[in-house]
């Protein structure tokens, strides 16, 4: 370990030393170790490191090292980097990583995010002002390129991939190719991946030129003192009775990301856990991607415990790539992303992909990944850095062989990244199945439907109608929630509680100290004593307010004049 090369041994500006003391980064991870020297010597980088390693900041702080040392000698203002990502949201987690990189040179190293869904004329004002580091997805980038909003051949010095190994995936082969054409023949280059697949391969021959291939850590994931990896084989129903076992009981604790695989499932699992008093936010790509950004930054501050996000495979279909090269292309591609009721699908969403939701405890796949690689990235949200993290993941009988896929993948990197079956009895919460069907009783398609409906209507209110609200009032963006209740459903206020002759012998301690926490703060407050007036609101139409308080000290013959008394002074209040 003494060795071991640190931050100021590289050569850095003291601004950026600053801006990694004040993030509280005492010493590089292992890829930002390797990768930053060779990218300050001028190298072109192929890095594959897991996911949560520090590859943003790796080819970030090099980027920005190299931008400051050409100010030193060229003071004209130009486009210097451009950082390519599959998704908008993590087009915006990398921008707020540059502009926290840079707090001390913002003067210096101005960035600009351009993936998000603003028109491209609202966008050309700040591209004009030639920021020197521009993020965006592809087909972004390559719009304000042909719309002449943005030039790049004269002035990049570098190009960063992120996230390489869903670049093709999610269907941007064409619009990357058509980009390239727009930028320098000289230029470095970075691609940094979780993976290394087919696709990887082919970017590596279109971008780089003689790369150093940094292949670090085996395992594409932690292993088991860090990462505790499960599976349990349940159908159907036992999906739902497992899942309100677990976040009813509290035997899942920390904050948790449950993925599912399509929108309509979302809303369905978000309306099932609402029967049973058990708030959630819900991520997909119908909601705005303000609205998206928004969820994740709270969820990060500690906002809410549980989010149910979709990992949509079929909005980056790579077949079909080439439609997205023209407008006529674009629009063919909306069609085929549009849901039922004709509602248009982001396809440059993505929240298993990249994104760093912070302290995330646990990861529940309650419906199955349909590759190796989509297992890895939303596994790859918990035991992040050096946390711990733990994901359990919902296997049908026809997906047995998905999961032996998965097995296979990852004990042939490492052998301590195994699966392990979770050993839970499912006859022990036999009890709380009459709930579970109850509850899903009630969650028709109708109800989901209706639920859809209103999230989207209420989201695009939150993200259109009030942004310029809450950009003169930022404090009261706190206050915008997105775990409320939707209650298309009928809530049948009995399942909000769980009686304990129902929860197994077992588990009772656990539930019970939760509970009994619970119970014991509502009975804190100490009784009133004399008379207690009750609120007028809450009386019921009709009844005079003057006649409705009782006494609860003294003989009950005091409490007759009482009444008697406040009978008769109502009575002459009446007659003024």
């Amino acid at each position: 370990m003494a060795d071991k090369l640190q931050f100021h041994e590289m050569g850095l500006d003291d601004r950026l030393l600053k801006a990694l003391a004040d993030l509280g980064w005492a010493q590089p991870t292992l890829i930002q170790e390797r990768a930053i020297p060779l990218a300050l010597e001028g190298k072109d980088l192929l890095a594959r490191a897991r996911t949560g390693s520090g590859k943003t900041a790796a080819y970030a702080v090099p980027v920005i090292q190299r931008i400051l040392a050409s100010k030193l000698s060229v003071r004209e203002q130009a486009v210097r980097a451009l950082i390519l990502v599959p998704t908008k949201e993590l087009g915006q987690q990398v921008q707020i990583m540059i502009r926290q990189l840079t707090a001390f040179c913002a003067r210096d190293v101005r960035v600009a995010d351009v993936s998000g869904k603003a028109d491209l004329s609202a966008q050309r004002p700040v591209l004009m002002e030639k920021p020197d580091v521009i993020v965006g997805t592809p087909s972004r980038v390559l719009a304000h390129l042909k719309a002449q909003n943005l030039v790049l051949h004269s002035s990049l010095e570098t190009l960063v991939i992120d996230e390489a190994d869903l670049l093709f995936s999610f269907g941007f082969e064409a619009d990357l190719k058509s980009l390239l054409c727009h930028l320098p023949k000289i230029y470095q280059s970075f691609l940094m991946s979780a993976t290394f697949s087919e696709d990887v391969e082919a970017l590596k021959e279109l971008v780089l030129h003689n790369p150093v291939i940094l292949k670090l850590q085996g395992s594409q994931l932690p292993d088991s003192s860090q990462l505790q990896q499960y599976s349990v084989q349940c159908e159907e129903e036992e999906k739902f009775l497992l899942i309100y076992t677990l976040l009813k009981l509290h035997l899942v604790q920390g904050k948790t990301l449950v993925f599912v695989g399509a929108v309509d499932r979302c809303y369905r699992l978000k309306l099932f856990l609402e029967q049973f008093s058990i708030p959630a936010c819900v991520l997909n790509s119908e909601l705005p991607v303000q609205s998206r950004c928004h969820i994740i930054t709270q969820f990060n501050q500690g906002f809410y415990d549980y989010i149910i996000a979709t990992d949509e495979q079929g909005l980056a279909d790579p077949t079909a790539a080439p439609q997205t090269t023209d407008g006529k292309g674009k629009k063919k591609k909306k069609k085929k992303n549009a849901g039922k009721g004709g509602r248009v699908k982001d396809k440059e969403y993505g929240v298993s992909r990249g994104v760093d939701f912070q302290n995330v405890a646990n990861v529940i796949n309650f419906d199955f990944p349909d590759s190796v690689e989509s297992y890895i990235h939303r596994v790859g949200r918990t035991a992040r850095a050096d946390n711990l993290g733990s994901a359990l993941t919902f296997v049908t009988h026809t997906q047995l062989a998905l999961l032996k896929e998965v097995e296979d993948a990852l004990t042939g990197d490492n052998a301590e990244s195994a699966v392990k079956p979770f050993g839970f009895k499912m006859e022990e919460i036999e009890g709380f199945r009459y709930r579970c069907r109850d509850a899903m009783r009630s969650v028709t398609k109708q109800a989901v439907r209706e639920a859809r409906l209103k999230e989207i209507k209420q989201e695009l209110l939150n993200s259109e109608k009030l942004k310029t609200y809450f950009e003169d009032n930022p404090r009261d963006l706190q206050l915008l929630r997105h775990d409320k209740d939707l209650h298309p459903a009928i809530i049948k206020p009995h399942l909000k509680n769980v009686p304990d002759y129902l929860i197994p012998p077992m588990l009772r301690g656990v539930a019970n100290s939760f509970s009994g926490k619970r119970k014991k703060r509502r009975n804190d407050k100490p009784k009133p004593a004399g008379v207690i007036k009750t609120p007028f609101k809450k009386n019921l139409r009709g009844k005079n307010p003057l006649k409705t308080f009782r006494f609860t000290g003294g003989a009950s013959k005091g409490v007759g004049r009482g009444a008697s008394k406040g009978a008769g002074r109502g009575a002459k209040t009446g007659k003024h």
